[in-house]
């Protein structure tokens, strides 16, 4: 019976996640890293929500308020728009991305499971994208024996339902792309966030030694209920 950590848990694919995990005969115990209670999801007798302070997380390793785990799923991101800037959105998605996946290390985590993006390069003259591709390359230094990358497209899913703000790029590809998707390869289409989180939740519980990257489409094989 393993033990999940949740980083990004009041998130699209995050809640997702939760459910998932809580749904799942192998975990006796989830846990979920919170910056702020009103972020805690629905009780749950397996569920036990900890408030962290990301600003301070690295340098308070010790501190922390992290019970011994087995698995970690981070699931954290933004957008720039969001953010506010490069540098802001660059600090979620890479700092505390980073930071969370060595505190979680630091707990006793052996098995990593970090939902990337399509497209994630380190050398992408994107800037999104070599973000994303950057912070895959850090998290496979940290020493994980299991590290699964899933790399969905075009996320589909309730956002106004998790309290976050409605991305008008997204809603606006998801109109163009919608009556065409099936004409569109199956890397390239829109993927819920609940399939998303079932692919990557079985593919940690395998625990394929090493990195393993999973792109949209094969997420959306493995991911079906």
């Amino acid at each position: 019976m393993r033990r999940a950590l949740v980083f990004g848990a009041s998130g699209l694919v995050g809640r997702a996640l939760v459910a998932q995990l809580l749904d799942d005969p192998a975990y006796a115990e989830v846990h979920v890293a919170l910056r702020r209670a009103s972020a805690e999801p629905t009780p749950h007798p397996r569920l036990t929500a900890h408030r962290i302070d990301f600003r301070v997380l690295r340098a308070n390793l010790d501190a922390m308020p992290l019970p011994p785990v087995d698995d970690v799923y981070c699931a954290i991101g933004t957008t720039i728009r969001t953010a506010g800037s490069r540098d802001a959105f660059r600090a979620v998605d890479f700092e505390v991305t980073l930071d969370s996946a060595l505190a979680a290390r630091h707990a006793g985590a052996q098995r990593l499971a970090l939902v990337s993006a399509l497209g994630a390069d380190p050398a992408s003259s994107i800037f999104y994208n070599r973000v994303k591709g950057e912070i895959e390359q850090a998290l496979a230094r940290i020493g994980y024996a299991v590290f699964v990358i899933a790399r969905p497209s075009l996320l589909t899913g309730d956002r106004a339902a998790t309290g976050q703000p409605v991305r008008r790029a997204e809603t606006l590809a998801l109109r163009m792309f919608g009556p065409m998707a099936r004409l569109l390869p199956q890397r390239l289409r829109p993927i819920s966030a609940a399939s998303v989180a079932r692919a990557l939740c079985r593919a940690c519980v395998e625990g394929r030694p090493g990195v393993r990257i999973i792109e949209s489409d094969e997420l959306e094989r493995l991911g079906r209920a």
